[in-house]
């Protein structure tokens, strides 16, 4: 394996086209998405767009543990350590609003990208990596793949597009996920919409041999889309998806989320005493994280009920810059993943703390609407 952050490659088929074939190459790190990663592939993606011959795309990760356990949340830390130096002298989060900003352009690029593009979400695919695979035009997941929105955890929120697709899950659904950090198998995202196929992970090289024997016919959408159906539909095996964990709660997921705000909603999943591993889990996980989160997932699932996907990428990019200059990200990511003692100092003793200024504080915009960073993003339409 070379040293390139993403390895491209491109695959004759046997009717003249090609494949184009990107590979995350991060695997110690679980390839999670440096910045260097996503201008590469949103280099890429743009010109293979444009390239007549390339029918279709495939976006997979190095190694076999996942395909993107998420950003890189250790650089974004560093610099905001780093940076903290020389507050008022114009660097305060130059770093994040420059990953945050591509980042969140190569996701809405691949949620309308004009040609099948295929995600291999093989094994942990979690935070920046699910950005990767939700505006896919197939999301394909194995027996391995592990789904989860933990930022919770770190003190950030569930952001890369997550305020707009989160909210199309059944009602209460997407709050408790974030809320939780909760992990999703295979059957769970093929339920909640998060995935489209699952194919045994055995399967992988037969399905790339497939689209590669495919025929594309006139290089025209339907062509394109048909010809990918049908290498899918020679190896899906939905039959061997794990058993669902959402899917079997969701009538008590529901209850527990209700409808009033934040504070209640977290109040009512802790007092929760159902004797099941997976909500015990996920009862912890939102125990021990950040108040301001669980707040901040609560606002902005609510703030993108009604909005487009580009709107919502543009408050993210609002949000999670503000995150880092008022937030609780750079403790988060220090107790977790530097000095990982794993008791983070969070700036709130609880979510009933924290006061609406210190809410309004985070959501204040950066930008007038000409001059933000993703004024140029369209709603767009995803292929299929």
């Amino acid at each position: 394996m070379t040293d390139l952050a993403v390895i491209f490659d491109e695959l004759p088929t046997r009717d003249g086209g090609r494949i184009g074939v990107a590979t995350l190459n991060a695997p110690r790190s679980l390839n999670a998405l440096s910045l260097e990663m996503a201008r590469q592939l949103d280099a890429k993606l743009d010109a293979w767009a444009v390239d007549r011959s390339i029918v279709a795309v495939w976006l997979e990760g190095a190694g076999d543990k996942a395909f993107c356990a998420g950003g890189d949340v250790v650089a974004l830390y560093r610099s905001l350590t780093e940076e903290g130096e020389n507050r008022g002298a114009g660097r305060d989060s130059v770093f994040a609003e420059t990953y945050f900003t591509t980042e969140y352009r190569l996701d809405h690029r691949i949620h309308t990208y004009p040609k099948p593009l295929l995600v291999w979400g093989d094994g942990i695919v979690m935070g920046g990596g699910l950005g990767l695979l939700a505006g896919a035009h197939q999301r394909l997941v194995t027996e391995t793949t592990r789904i989860a929105m933990p930022e919770i955890t770190i003190g950030l929120y569930p952001d890369i597009g997550a305020s707009w697709f989160l909210n199309r899950m059944p009602p209460g659904v997407g709050t408790y996920l974030g809320l939780t950090g909760a992990q999703l198998n295979a059957r769970d995202a093929l339920d909640l919409g998060m995935a489209d196929r699952f194919v045994p992970r055995e399967c992988r090289d037969a399905l790339l041999e497939g689209l590669v024997q495919a025929d594309y016919g006139n290089r025209q959408p339907r062509e394109l889309r048909g010809a990918v159906q049908a290498a899918l539909d020679a190896v899906e095996a939905r039959a061997q998806a794990p058993t669902g964990q959402v899917w079997p709660h969701l009538d008590h997921i529901q209850a527990l989320v209700g409808q009033v705000d934040a504070v209640d909603a977290v109040q009512r999943i802790l007092a929760d005493s159902r004797d099941d591993g997976w909500l015990a889990a996920n009862r912890a996980r939102l125990e021990k994280g950040s108040p301001l989160t669980a707040h901040l997932v609560w606002r902005m699932l609510e703030r993108h009920r009604h909005t487009s996907l580009a709107e919502a990428f543009r408050d993210e990019l609002n949000l999670s810059v503000q995150c880092c200059r008022l937030g609780d990200i750079a403790e988060g990511v220090r107790a977790l993943l530097i000095d990982k003692d794993k008791t983070p100092r969070w700036r709130h003793a609880d979510v009933a703390s924290v006061p609406e200024a210190d809410l309004q504080a985070l959501l204040t915009p950066l930008w007038s609407d000409e001059a933000h960073p993703l004024r140029d993003l369209g709603s767009g339409q995803r292929v299929g």
